[in-house]
Order: C-alpha cells, then structure tokens, then sequence
C-alpha cells in the first residue's frame, strides 16, 4: 500500500503562531512528551528519517516546525480571511508549498528547559489550539509504559471540549510484549468511556513498524475532516 505522507518536506520552524504558514487549507498538529518518541513517530509516518530532529536528548524539539504534504483531492481545503495580507508562503525547494501540513508541536514536561521557554510555550500552544482554523485534529503521542500525565489529560479534555478529533499513539510498544500492550490499549479504552473522553488510539512503534500503516490511515482521518465540523464549538 502506498503511503499517502510520502513526499513530507520542511517548510519553516516558528516561534510564535503568527510565524507559521498562512492559517488556511488543513493540517494536524503532533503534541507529547519530550521523552514519547515524537520526532521518531513522525519520521516513520512519512518514511523520513531526517524529516524531523530526533535526539537522545528529550526538549530538542523548541519551535513549532510545519511540514507540507502533497495536495490531495479529498482533503477539503480554504483560503484563510486575511490570505490577501499575508505574504506568500515559504518555499520548498523552489517550489510554494501545498495548504496540506503536519506541524510539530513542542515537547512538553522536560524539566531542564528553561522555565521562562516552558511558560512561552505554554501560552503558544494554547493559542494555536484555540486560534488556529486550519487545524483539524490532533495526534497526541504517549508512551505506552506509562499512565497518561497531566499534560495528556489536559488536551484530551480540550479536545473533548472543542470537538476536535484526536487520536493517540501509544508508543514504544516494542518495549513489552504484545500481550502487555494489547492489555495497556484495552485499559485506555477503559478509562476513556469511564470519563467521557472520545479519543481514538492504538499501539505504535516506530521501531518495529507496529502500527505504522494504521497512524497513517488515522492521519489522513483526520486531514480530511471538514473544517466547520471540527471548529464549530471553537468560534462560538
């Protein structure tokens, strides 16, 4: 089967929101701990292994980093309202890129950033999740081996809350055994009914290819999500 993330390319790394591509057209956003294999994650996604920065250090990841796709014709896209003030978007390899995007969001919980970086970040994810109109759900990347932490449970709730389509990679699963990890996605699943929360989710490894196949369908999911649906709660 082929892979509908090949051809994933770099488009710019931001600091602020306002930095990023203009907000039109669609693209899901990747949130995790520092330390849950995100870089990883994405690069197997898009069969890139240089695609994203993976480091052994956790926090490498500092900047909100966008990564165009290649358009498709079933991904429902839009001009955003001040498209005609804003400057055209960067281009890739001499080419402008498409209105189809992954963007990486900073890992989060890694206590040797600084806290004034931390706090900024804080504030700018927030912002991106409530501002950003493009955006049409979230993969959230957990490591299977552990419970969900605060973080986790702080935008599986605004994602509840605002509607907006998240789905969960449990990764690491080449860590335990296929029978630890079944039980693990079975427990979330659980947990998820118990309080409400509506979540997809599955086991992943980057590593062993576990799963890859599947995050990619649940990916394009989520790209092609129709735009109102998804925002409706947020602009109320």
């Amino acid at each position: 089967m082929s892979n509908p993330l090949q051809g994933a390319q770099f488009v710019l790394a931001a600091h602020r929101i306002s930095q990023l591509p203009a907000d039109q057209g669609a693209e899901v956003a990747f949130a995790g701990r520092s330390n849950a294999g995100k870089s990883s994650a994405l690069n197997a996604l898009t069969n890139h292994k240089g695609l994203a920065r993976t480091s052994k250090t956790p926090g490498r990841t500092q900047q909100m980093v966008a990564f165009s796709l290649p358009p498709y014709k079933d991904v429902p896209v839009s001009r955003a309202q001040d498209a005609q003030e804003r400057p055209p978007p960067a281009q890739v390899d001499g080419q402008p890129p498409s209105d189809v995007r992954l963007i990486d969001l900073p890992g989060y919980g890694y206590a040797k950033v600084p806290l004034e970086m931390r706090e900024h970040w804080k504030l700018e994810i927030d912002a991106y999740l409530h501002q950003r109109r493009s955006l049409r759900g979230l993969v959230l990347i957990v490591d299977i081996r552990h419970p969900l932490k605060e973080f986790d449970r702080q935008m599986l709730e605004f994602c509840f809350a605002t509607q907006l389509p998240c789905h969960l990679l449990l990764t690491k699963a080449d860590k335990l055994s296929r029978g630890q990890a079944t039980q693990a996605l079975a427990t979330l699943r659980k947990q998820f009914a118990a309080e409400g929360l509506h979540a997809t989710a599955q086991i992943f490894s980057s590593s062993a290819g576990t799963g890859v196949e599947e995050a990619r369908q649940a990916v394009m999911t989520l790209l092609r999500q129709p735009r109102e649906g998804a925002h409706q709660d947020r602009e109320r």
